[in-house]
């Protein structure tokens, strides 16, 4: 049962849609309107307003890595063990991508997975980290960058500590990551795919 009440508050922390919030606040229009109409960082990056792109991605990169950090704190004293860290990972992603305050309509995960990797081991954020700014620094690609670093993501977890429910978990996230940027990839295929920085339309 507190494995399922972590679970729970998880999903319930990544619903909060940072994107939309910090919109609100700063005064901008809804990030789902515009653009790649994507709540995100990204996105509200193309309003022009830095610092509220900024707030949006450590929002909600802290988010993710409050959710896994508040289970590994907490957990083992009421019996959630390495399953149960692996299934609050899952459900602070999913509340992300389909946030219950925001009608399901949330983003594509890229800060919110960033944050649970930081949570799992701080090593594995920061390899992910890097493949991400790698990519987006030599091809100013943002959709890029978080595809190539969620295909090594899984690698590395499998690197540092091998198979477990964890790993799977981290995997599980990849793949809906992946799944979360199928209109990017055609756009990237057809060349049509904006760049980093790039103002909405």
């Amino acid at each position: 049962m507190s494995t399922v009440l972590f679970a729970i508050a998880a999903y319930l922390i990544g619903s909060v849609s940072f994107a939309v919030v910090v919109s609100s606040l700063f005064g901008l229009a809804d990030p789902r309107t515009y653009g790649s109409k994507n709540p995100g960082a990204t996105n509200v990056l193309r309003s022009g307003n830095k610092a509220a792109a900024a707030l949006t991605l450590l929002g909600d990169g802290f988010k993710g890595w409050l959710a896994v950090w508040l289970a590994m704190r907490f957990g083992e004293q009421y019996g959630v063990g390495d399953a149960g860290i692996a299934l609050v990972a899952v459900a602070v992603f999913l509340g992300h991508l389909w946030p219950v305050f925001f009608r399901f309509v949330g983003g594509k995960g890229v800060a919110t997975a960033l944050g649970v990797l930081l949570g799992l081991n701080g090593w594995l954020g920061l390899a992910t980290l890097v493949t991400w700014l790698v990519i987006a620094y030599a091809f100013r690609y943002s959709s890029l960058a978080a595809l190539v670093a969620s295909i090594f993501a899984p690698f590395y977890y499998g690197l540092l500590f091998g198979v477990d429910a964890k790993l799977l978990a981290v995997g599980i996230m990849s793949a809906l990551l992946i799944y979360r940027h199928r209109q990017n990839i055609a756009n990237l295929l057809a060349g049509k795919e904006s760049r980093i920085g790039s103002k909405k339309k």
